[in-house]
């Protein structure tokens, strides 16, 4: 059973910068990705970002390119997702996740991740 351990978050003026981490125990074996998505309030669940093992493959939404940036921890099954420029549409409830998508055009379905984190609030004031 793999468990995700998200740190990170709180509060930022727009313009500001957050770092967000995820630490997976247990053994993911096989081709996985680690995944963060966010939901904000009235809102459907949005892919911001993903890491895939395979080939060390990185994905990040349109919203968030060029300002959020994955990264992983090569010390620990971990990710880091750091957020620069922050705005207050980034406002949410970021989760981590980890799976197996079946490739590359996959990592943006959150159906296709098995383990997922308790989730952890960002809040960007204007």
């Amino acid at each position: 059973q793999v468990q995700l351990q998200e740190s990170g978050g709180g509060l930022v003026q727009a313009g500001g910068s957050l770092s967000l981490s995820c630490a997976a125990s247990g053994y993911p074996f096989g081709e996985y990705a680690m995944a963060w998505f966010r939901r904000a309030p009235g809102k459907e669940r949005e892919f911001v970002a993903a890491f895939r093992w395979r080939g060390s493959m990185t994905f990040h939404a349109d919203s968030v390119k060029g300002r959020f940036t994955i990264s992983r921890d090569n010390a620990k099954n971990a990710i880091t997702l750091r957020m620069n420029n922050l705005k207050p549409e980034d406002t949410a409830v970021y989760s981590c996740a980890a799976g197996y998508p079946p490739g590359p055009s996959r990592v943006t379905f959150p159906s296709d991740y098995m383990y997922w984190g308790q989730g952890t609030q960002v809040t960007v004031s204007s």
